[in-house]
């Protein structure tokens, strides 16, 4: 028999920003949620208040994600549910400011949130809708992965994670039948800057997207079948040509000799 339904779809960070808004949006299109976060009271009320505006199925999943037990609980759940078709990994969060002097612990609950918890229930995914030829992955990272320059350094280096396992593990499942996406949003209004301790109204208001329009652009995306979807950009002629450039190294990027511009000055090797 057909499918008729989409299926479930597991979304983390589900309790609030962008997390939540995707629940919403999933949840319009007809997908059986499970809604992933630390926040029980969150979670339950915003199960209760998707279920009675969609009729969909929506359970809770309380997890911290930096916590290992939690984090395995919900891998668990990838693997033993059959009905998840879609992982959204949204759950995140950083710093703002310069990367010296901030407090160690907070850089290692980020990375644990943002690239240990993200890698495992992204290969814990793709292990199972692998298996099972078909499924889809969508990571949320960041357009500072693309201008590291100008932001938090752990942040910036943790989002360029997400951008690279997600292409990478594209070309690896593809061809099983998985699809992978990776989101990589501007400034977006959400909690993100009032938990970093930075007023979202210092920001120029044309630098600021709505994380409803966010998410509705980023799904637009995904429909499209994008690998990489940046929501903002304009001209995706842009993106098509920095990859391009970045294609155009490959040949190059392991050779048996050096480049002749690093060879030794014959007068230098005299001396």
């Amino acid at each position: 028999m057909a499918e008729t339904t989409p299926g479930t779809a597991l979304v983390t960070g589900a309790s609030s920003g962008i997390g939540a808004t995707y629940a919403a949006h999933l949840a319009r299109r007809g997908h059986d949620l499970i809604l992933v976060a630390r926040d029980r009271a969150r979670l339950d009320a915003s199960a209760a208040r998707l279920q009675a505006e969609t009729g969909v199925r929506v359970a809770v999943l309380p997890a911290d994600l930096t916590a290992p037990a939690d984090l395995e609980t919900v891998a668990g759940r990838l693997a033993a549910d059959g009905a998840i078709r879609l992982v959204v990994n949204a759950a995140g969060f950083g710093p703002l400011g310069p990367v010296l002097g901030g407090a160690q612990a907070l850089y290692d609950d980020m990375v644990a949130l943002n690239v240990t918890a993200l890698q495992r229930l992204t290969l814990a995914a793709a292990e199972v809708f692998a298996a099972r030829g078909g499924g889809t992955i969508v990571n949320v990272g960041s357009v500072v992965s693309l201008a590291p320059e100008r932001f938090n350094a752990g942040y910036v280096a943790t989002k360029a994670f997400v951008l690279a396992l997600t292409q990478a593990l594209a070309s690896e499942v593809g061809p099983r039948g998985v699809r992978l996406q990776a989101v990589l949003p501007g400034i977006t209004r959400t909690e993100f800057f009032a938990r970093a301790g930075s007023d979202l109204a210092a920001i120029p208001p044309g630098m600021v997207m709505e994380a409803d329009d966010l998410v509705a652009a980023a799904l637009a995306g995904l429909d499209a079948g994008e690998l990489v979807t940046i929501p903002s950009l304009p001209d995706i002629a842009d993106w098509q040509a920095y990859e391009a450039a970045r294609q155009r190294l490959g040949p190059n990027l392991s050779l048996s000799v050096p480049a002749a511009r690093y060879a030794v000055p014959p007068a230098a090797a005299v001396a």
